[in-house]
């Protein structure tokens, strides 16, 4: 054995050794999709859904905010230095089918107040609706059951234990947890993509993707992850060496199983990744949508384009997950709060525009997510861990113009608070805001408990009506 093969295969054992739990993953699916992106199933419709994830805990009673007197008054007692003025919130105008209360949002979410109001002032085209006070509930919950800890979500006001329970749909916990959408793709092979049913991720890994038998798919806004580059017109740098060496070591026969099956599995991945750049390059739609230069934008201009691709790959169902991460403003809320707002709106609204232009809004519905809201008072210069919080919800088949469910009461020690700074009782379950995305994507009633564990504890309660 040479020098040269001897130091890479010393390489390549020692990278197995480092790899991640993460990367193996990756690998995985990978290997998945290469053996998926042939076959289509039987059937035209495609439908996808867009988690946009906001980790960190949103301050979404910042976002939207009542504006009759008396309801403003309370918010503006509760919030003390941090309420916004009334005079700068941006006005929606709710349809007749909406709770019947005046509402406006951060004066820096003008795009997300055209969404709601209608798409370049055409009511037509109200593609945005807000889910109130939602969060993890394994049953309907009083403040008495929270005084008692009973029937209460696994470590309360927890970033990481919130995160997974948005993400898996199981606030009680459990070993070797999986997602809900990557339960729904476990459920719909067959039924949709025979075996392409496809998760992709332009935001790494995460556990709202994994199902038994599915992973997220990650790539970049820019396509694949993959061993290529390295050149430039004078010479090859050093990063195409680590490719070029990658390779090789892909390539190689191993007397040694384990390493046989992770150099195979791996070099699967990496062909798999190739096939989904060569897709991805493809695109030759020219479109006038323009999109900022933000990293949430690139995302989500990505997404625009892996839609537009889908036949191309094969799939009528998919779900795909971008996330912009930095909410958890314990200080300084107003002043990072809104520059934040300042930047994911635009996002938002380019996305769905872009779908509008391609004729693909009525295929898609996008929502955002997020561990949890945070307390009513303020902590001096920002705010706390709390529980209930206000999502979006926008795409063509959402009925928009509306704020869904039961706005709370924003009073301290008022009748929604369980105290400590005023963190909110959810008065929506995240089992209602999923449900009835879930039943447009396809999945069944009698499925939806394989999907939601906790669904049949909700199903006596008044519909959202969130999805035509």
């Amino acid at each position: 054995m040479s020098d040269l093969l001897h130091s890479r295969r010393q390489f390549f054992r020692q990278s197995c050794g480092a790899m991640t739990s993460t990367s193996v993953l990756s690998s995985l699916l990978s290997l998945r999709l290469a053996n998926k992106l042939s076959a289509q199933g039987e059937g035209t419709d495609r439908k996808t859904l867009v988690c946009i994830f906001l980790p960190g805990g949103i301050d979404s009673f910042n976002v939207l905010v009542p504006t009759d007197d008396t309801r403003y008054n309370e918010y503006a007692a509760s919030r003390s230095n941090l309420a916004l003025p009334k005079d700068d919130l941006l006005p929606l105008n709710q349809v007749a089918e909406g709770d019947g209360n005046s509402y406006g949002v951060h004066p820096g979410l003008a795009d997300v107040q055209e969404m709601f109001n209608g798409l370049g002032g055409d009511t037509s085209k109200r593609r945005l609706s807000f889910v109130s006070n939602v969060g993890t509930l394994l049953r309907p919950t009083t403040i008495a059951d929270f005084n008692s800890n009973s029937f209460l979500p696994r470590a309360l006001f927890s970033h990481i234990d919130q995160i997974e329970q948005w993400q898996t749909a199981i606030p009680q916990g459990g070993d070797n947890l999986t997602g809900w959408a990557g339960r729904v793709s476990d459920l719909l092979h067959d039924s949709y993509n025979g075996e392409n049913s496809a998760s992709l991720s332009f935001a790494g890994n995460n556990a709202f993707q994994v199902g038994s038998d599915s992973i997220p798919f990650v790539v970049t806004p820019s396509g694949a992850l993959s061993f290529a580059g390295g050149y430039d017109s004078n010479s090859i740098l050093p990063e195409h060496v680590k490719n070029e060496g990658m390779t090789d070591l892909l390539s190689a026969t191993y007397t040694n199983l384990v390493e046989q099956a992770f150099a195979t599995t791996t070099k699967n991945s990496v062909d798999a990744q190739s096939r989904f750049q060569t897709v991805f390059d493809s695109f030759d739609q020219t479109i006038t949508t323009s999109f900022p230069g933000s990293y949430i934008a690139s995302q989500l201009s990505a997404t625009l384009r892996t839609i537009a691709l889908r036949e191309a790959l094969g799939l009528r169902r998919q779900t795909i997950f971008v996330q912009y991460g930095g909410w958890d403003h314990h200080g300084e809320l107003l002043e990072t709060q809104d520059s934040m707002l300042r930047t994911l709106g635009p996002a938002m609204k380019a996305f769905q525009n872009g779908l509008e232009e391609l004729g693909l809004q009525d295929d898609v519905i996008s929502f955002t997510a997020s561990d949890f809201g945070r307390t009513l008072r303020s902590n001096g210069r920002g705010t706390d861990h709390a529980w209930g919080g206000n999502q979006m919800i926008f795409g063509g088949p959402v009925n928009g113009g509306r704020v869904a469910g039961t706005f709370p009461s924003l009073a301290l020690d008022g009748a929604d608070d369980v105290g400590r700074g005023g963190r909110l009782l959810p008065t929506t379950a995240i089992d209602e805001f999923f449900s009835e995305m879930l039943t447009w994507f396809g999945v069944s009633n009698s499925d939806m408990t394989t999907i939601l564990p906790n669904y049949g504890e909700f199903t006596g309660r008044p519909a959202l009506d969130l999805v035509s």
